[in-house]
């Protein structure tokens, strides 16, 4: 069975190839743009299932389409991907010494079957220095990442305490896409 993965994120290639030996990568072009008042729940489940949608039409029903949307929240107001470095700093200044929370949510199509992940952690940062954002944002990893961070990488180091599930916070909670997998095709 062919499996399409409707996202250009690496860290989501290397996740769902820990899964499965094959697939292809058709990334999704849709608008990110929040509603008004649009809960952050809410939000993630429609771009993940905008994005399933905009992939699945453009393969046969047979084809498994997996598409993911991560967002970060804080005081109940979405934080998506900074548009440049001035406001990736003030993301990053906000969420110093603070919790906020990670959403993730997957979709997984295939035919007229459908699975829905949503995912969700708490992540507490340490308090940050000017010095601490400053010498993160001039490794560029903040770019294309929702929160203006990847916990993988440098920024991992700012995290004092997550609750939940690691991964969801990375974009792509693997063990309840394994779990979805399962239920939908014998690719796992």
């Amino acid at each position: 069975m062919k499996i399409v993965l409707a996202s250009q994120s690496p860290r989501r290639k290397e996740l769902l190839g820990r899964l499965v030996s094959a697939f292809d990568v058709h990334p999704a072009d849709i608008d990110e743009t929040p509603f008004v008042q649009e809960k952050p729940k809410n939000y993630v489940e429609r771009m993940a299932t905008e994005k399933a949608k905009v992939v699945k039409h453009q393969y046969d029903n047979d084809v498994l389409v997996i598409a993911s949307d991560t967002t970060v929240v804080f005081n109940d107001e979405i934080i998506g991907k900074p548009a440049d470095e001035q406001e990736a700093k003030a993301i990053l200044q906000k969420l110093s010494g603070k919790t906020h929370e990670v959403y993730t949510a997957v979709v997984l199509t295939k035919g007229d079957q459908e699975e829905k992940i949503l995912a969700q952690a708490k992540v507490t940062f340490y308090p940050l220095t000017t010095k601490d954002i400053e010498a993160y944002l001039a490794t560029g990893d903040y770019m294309d990442k929702a929160g203006a961070y990847g916990i993988q990488s440098f920024a991992g180091a700012f995290v004092k305490e997550i609750q939940g599930d690691y991964y969801s916070i990375v974009g792509f909670p693997i063990g309840a896409v394994y779990q979805g997998l399962k239920n939908l095709c014998s690719c796992s």
